[in-house]
């Protein structure tokens, strides 16, 4: 709409933006047209701030791919661009990644400042009727209010049915008990088993599933766990079998589900990783043993774990029956 450089379309901006009842900016890696030594976009979105207007700012996620033609390139005018960008956030802001997600967040955000900060708005006088005007604007208040408490109410169920869900896994987890055997380095066969639950072998693998980690590293996990000793063989010191029963259990509940991290193709071992679900299931355990204190415990170091399995002989696994 306007050039660059001419006093008179600035003038225009500036009664545009006085116009305006909130100010938008959109933030990505050019810096824009300059008047001086500021960009025409950080001078208007100043002089929006200097008429107290509520200024929403949307800034480009800096991992996302972007056409280099886009990106500013000089030195020089890339410290402005930064130092705009950090003017935007200390207001409110949101970083976006793609159109789509921009376009989402947008329009929250207006929505959000139009119930905290009403403005004037306005109308064609040649549509204005001063006589249902005021009817019309109670009629829209009541309705927009109900709409808010309607959709608060959903979102406080939709958190409840989510609390219930957590709930209902960690206790079906805790009920449902599991046999574990632990092949130790100088053993000559499994040994008793060690009574346990899913609940407790979820959260002996729940820490290397927030990445991810094979049958293998989880075997290696649970040996740690449950047999207290961290000289056991190194291939599958848990029964492969009873590993893939366990996985099978978590992806029941919905709490684990294929990595999808790249890897190489002469890697054929499946990899797991938590799902979203399993995250909160997770958090929520580890949350409530915080706050019981049940949380004291001595970890480890990797470097000890990892010279235990050097030294595990390297025999096949034997595995057992199921149960």
């Amino acid at each position: 709409m306007f050039s660059a450089g001419d006093e008179q379309q600035w003038d225009v901006i500036k009664k545009q933006i006085e116009q305006s009842d909130y100010y938008v900016v959109i933030v990505a890696h050019r810096y824009g047209s300059m008047d001086g030594n500021l960009s025409y976009t950080e001078k208007e979105y100043d002089y929006a701030v200097s008429l107290e207007l509520p200024t929403l700012g949307f800034i480009l996620e800096t991992d996302v791919e972007w056409p280099a033609e886009w990106i500013e390139n000089n030195k020089d005018i890339h410290k402005r661009l930064e130092s705009f960008k950090t003017k935007v956030s200390r207001r409110m802001v949101s970083y976006w990644k793609s159109a789509d997600d921009l376009y989402g967040k947008c329009g929250i955000a207006l929505m959000k400042a139009f119930n905290t900060h009403p403005r004037e708005g306005w109308v064609r006088a040649s549509s204005a009727n001063t006589g249902e005007m005021p009817e019309e604007i109670t009629r829209l208040s009541k309705e927009n209010g109900t709409l808010w408490a309607e959709i608060r109410k959903l979102k406080s169920n939709q958190i409840d049915e989510e609390s219930e869900r957590i709930n209902q896994v960690i206790d079906a987890l805790r009920l449902n008990s599991r046999a574990i055997y632990v092949w130790l380095l100088d053993a000559d066969d499994w040994g008793d088993p060690i009574q346990t639950d899913m609940l407790a072998i979820f959260e002996a693998v729940a820490p290397d599933l927030m990445d991810e980690a094979s049958n293998a590293i989880l075997a290696r996990a649970l040996a740690v766990e449950f047999g207290g000793d961290i000289n056991f063989r190194s291939d599958f010191p848990v029964p492969a079998n009873f590993i893939k029963s366990y996985l099978a259990d978590f992806a029941s509940f919905d709490l684990i589900g294929n990595s999808t991290k790249k890897h190489s193709v002469s890697d054929t071992k499946a990899y797991w990783s938590l799902t979203e679900f399993g995250r909160k299931v997770h958090d929520s355990i580890r949350k409530n043993e915080l706050l019981k204190g049940l949380t004291d415990f001595e970890e480890t170091p990797e470097e000890d774990l990892s010279s235990g399995v050097e030294n595990a002989s390297d025999e096949k696994v034997a595995l057992v029956p199921d149960e």
